[in-house]
């Protein structure tokens, strides 16, 4: 049995994707948009499997996965979407997904799919220590500390806290953060780690984004 977590904001697919992982043994944990994402499938809920819409009516499947990795859930993640151009893959990828399946979809091939991520499940890391992740207001916040962020700034500043202690390439940064194949400069790059500085100091984030300079950033 595998517990599974399900973010999935058409009724009708959520109730065909609950009844076929029920009737395969395993248990669900839902969620019907971003926010409950969030909230419903954390670390505490211990999910072993996510299964995550992209067009959510709140916020970007992409962002909330980067959101619950920026928070230590590090379960294997399955997009589900009507996106299937190869820049919309590589971007779920880049997110921190771990596999992508275009609707419609049959459904023997999403639990085979569910069976194999779960055969790989991912090593806890250590969490981000007191940043949360906002994905359906592209927001960050430590205690009752509050910055909004753009989201360039949320996707970078995520791809650093889903590892935080860990160097992060600046290719790897770049890749989460930015359209598959946008041209970034260093000195975009370095404007907005200056912008993210000042927005952690104003939440006192415990958190110091760093710079490691000819390898990429790291947030400790």
């Amino acid at each position: 049995m595998t517990r599974v977590g399900i973010c999935e904001d058409d009724p009708a697919v959520r109730r065909v994707l609950t009844e076929a992982l029920k009737l395969h043994g395993h248990e669900v944990v839902i969620a019907r948009n971003g926010h409950e994402a969030i909230t419903n499938l954390g670390t505490a809920s211990e999910v072993e499997v996510l299964i995550i819409d992209i067009g959510l009516p709140d916020a970007d499947g992409r962002d909330v996965c980067q959101a619950l990795r920026a928070g230590g859930q590090q379960a294997p993640v399955l997009f589900l979407t009507a996106l299937d151009a190869v820049h919309d893959r590589v971007a779920g990828f880049n997110a921190g997904g771990d596999d992508y399946v275009a609707k419609p979809f049959a459904i023997a091939e999403i639990l085979v799919r569910i069976e194999a991520l779960a055969r790989r499940r991912r090593p806890l890391p250590q969490t981000g220590r007191g940043l949360e992740l906002d994905p359906s207001r592209y927001a960050v916040r430590h205690g009752q500390r509050e910055e909004r962020l753009t989201p360039t700034e949320f996707r970078f500043l995520a791809s650093l806290a889903a590892q935080p202690g860990v160097v992060v390439r600046r290719r790897a940064a770049v890749a989460a953060a930015w359209p598959d194949g946008a041209m970034v400069n260093e000195n975009t790059i370095d404007s907005y780690v200056r912008r993210l500085r000042v927005k952690l100091a104003a939440i006192e984030s415990p958190l110091a984004l760093e710079t490691v300079r000819g390898v990429g950033f790291v947030l400790q």
